[in-house]
């Protein structure tokens, strides 16, 4: 069950930076409140997840879920540039979350 708390804390980690991204320095209340909701309830399932994971993997997962996602919406979303050196970054983020998870 903490590995679905962790996972899903990770996707919300995604919607929020989107729903920043889109809420132009909350400048829009609909995009501001939907980023602060998925910040909120991210943070919640983080915490949950801590009670019985250890903090070094549950955070990194929840970072790596988040930064590896924001560069996928980044690029497939927001049409933000795909260079090799971005590419090989979000690979490792990737396989350094398949090494915590198999340890």
């Amino acid at each position: 069950m903490e590995w679905i708390a962790l996972v899903t804390a990770g996707l919300l980690e995604i919607l929020w930076a989107l729903a920043m991204k889109q809420s132009a320095g909350f400048t829009r209340p609909g995009a501001a409140i939907l980023a602060v909701a998925a910040m909120i309830a991210s943070f919640v399932l983080l915490s949950l997840a801590m009670r019985v994971l250890p903090l070094g993997t549950a955070y990194t997962v929840w970072t790596g879920i988040g930064a590896a996602g924001a560069f996928v919406v980044g690029v497939v979303v927001l049409g933000e540039p795909v260079t090799p050196l971005r590419v090989a970054g979000a690979t490792l983020i990737v396989s350094g979350l398949v090494a915590l998870k198999l340890a």
